[in-house]
């Protein structure tokens, strides 16, 4: 099984900054795609960043220049530095690694998500 899990979630004021870890583990032979999503109550869980094996990453325009997505393939682990919030990126965030398992095809895996509560 593969096994995804975030932390470093918490409450932060406006204008301050929070780092996001998500970890992958089991029996996983490669890890391709990473990504950070997001849903905040009442909306769609939208994409906020990811990044390729490669290091190739993309970002959704709304976090833009505030974070930063960065991974250690060595590891399996994956960051969201996240500067200057907003009440608006108040969610709960989301990893999910598309990962090949040990004998199975490749697969999407997501973790059960961390709060992030930007409010003063």
């Amino acid at each position: 099984q593969v096994h995804v899990v975030e932390s470093g979630g918490g409450l932060v004021q406006p204008g301050k900054s929070l780092r996001l870890s998500c970890a992958a583990s089991g029996s996983i032979e490669s890890v391709s795609a990473m990504e950070w999503y997001r849903q905040a109550p009442g909306n769609l869980r939208e994409l906020v960043a990811g990044i390729t094996h490669g290091g190739s990453t993309n970002y959704a325009e709304s976090v833009k220049g505030r974070f930063t997505i960065s991974r250690d393939n060595a590891k399996n682990t994956m960051t969201l530095q996240m500067n200057t919030l907003q009440p608006e990126d108040t969610a709960v965030y989301y990893c999910k690694a598309e990962a090949k398992e040990s004998g199975r095809t490749w697969a999407d895996y997501w973790g059960q998500g961390t709060q992030v509560t930007v409010s003063s």
